[in-house]
């Protein structure tokens, strides 16, 4: 592969250097510096301080891979869709967030390695590949968000169907559908739920272009939803509990969330080894995400819910009135891109 032969050459010409020099392996053992252990590369959709605070956890437990951890930030259908074009000549090692249709896409094209780690056992079959080739990290309740200097709890929608209410009129901000795993799969959720067996979109088309006649605008990325939603450029949206407790929380955004009446549909978000990147790396830091420690750290200070069940959680947690939507993943999964695609051609910017 492309990238691993010119890692080797790199590395190459730095030895050659290094015995040039007069340096030997014992300078590099000194420096640090991590010996033979190979770069992991990681495509992610995680939020930023997420994946800063693994990768930190990461590289303390196995100090090889100090400075050989590279993250790439983008969205979990945009990580599919890069992972697909480059299956000839894979550049990642991890793919890290992604929803579950997203992962089994995935599998099924052949871009994900198959292997059982420790942690399979423990899992429940609903969230993980039944091959190996993708496991469930963690639970994402899809809710309402809004702005909480702008809105009170009371003024806030109750459910989904309150966002068409005419009085959000362009006060509805939505991070743009197409290359958002979270936002596609709210989307097919709100079709699927008026089609249980996918066979007639049309009532959740209808919805959908309702909803976007009160969508005032569409942001290019999270960033952009939680600038425009904190300077009120729009009040509401829709979006995944976590990220929505961590801007809330952590980053002391005016945000507040409602869990929708008629229920939250729950994402299973996960991750995979990419077929043909550094196995070996992607399996030991795979492994790492669940560590029994870090998982309660997450949950706690990231507002995470794991996929495996943790011994004690925390209070935010074990206080949360979850109601998930009955929702036929099987039939998003078979569906998904033509009603993104018919959303995205015929609906966005017409209501």
């Amino acid at each position: 592969m492309r990238r691993r032969i010119l890692l080797a050459g790199a590395l190459a010409t730095v030895l050659a250097a290094g015995t040039a020099c007069g340096t030997g392996d014992s300078d590099d053992a000194a420096s640090g510096n991590g010996g033979g252990a190979e770069q992991i590369t990681i495509y992610t959709a995680r939020d930023k301080k997420v994946a800063d605070f693994v990768v930190e956890k990461f590289t303390a437990k196995y100090p090889e891979y100090q400075g050989k951890v590279e993250i790439l930030n983008i969205g979990a259908q945009e990580i599919l869709e890069r992972v697909r074009a480059e299956k000839a000549n894979p550049q990642a090692d991890v793919w890290w967030g992604g929803t579950q249709q997203g992962l089994a896409a995935g599998a099924a094209e052949d871009l994900l390695e198959p292997w059982q780690p420790s942690f399979a056992e423990k899992m429940d079959a609903q969230y993980k590949d039944a091959e190996g080739r993708w496991f469930g990290e963690i639970l994402l309740p899809e809710v309402i968000m809004y702005n909480n200097k702008a809105l009170t709890p009371e003024q806030a929608p109750k459910d989904w169907d309150d966002l068409l209410d005419p009085q959000w009129k362009d006060k509805i901000i939505i991070r743009d559908v197409a290359a958002s795993g979270t936002m596609r799969s709210i989307y097919a959720s709100m079709i699927q739920r008026l089609s249980p067996d996918g066979s007639n979109p049309q009532p959740g088309y209808d919805w959908l272009k309702r909803l976007d006649a009160n969508t005032g605008s569409y942001a290019a990325n999270p960033a952009d939803l939680y600038l425009k939603l904190s300077r009120e450029q729009g009040v509401l949206s829709a979006w995944n509990l976590q990220d929505v407790l961590l801007q809330a929380n952590q980053s002391n955004m005016p945000f507040g969330f409602v869990m929708p009446a008629s229920g939250a549909p729950v994402l299973v978000d996960g991750l995979a080894a990419v077929k043909g990147g550094n196995s070996e790396g992607a399996q030991k830091f795979i492994e790492f995400l669940f560590d029994d420690t870090l998982r309660a750290d997450l949950a706690k200070d990231y507002y995470q819910i794991p996929a495996v069940e943790i011994a004690d959680q925390p209070e935010w947690l074990a206080q949360l009135d979850l109601r998930p939507m009955n929702v036929d993943w099987d039939v998003i999964a078979k569906n998904e891109t033509e009603w993104i695609n018919h959303w995205n051609s015929q609906i966005k910017n017409k209501g």
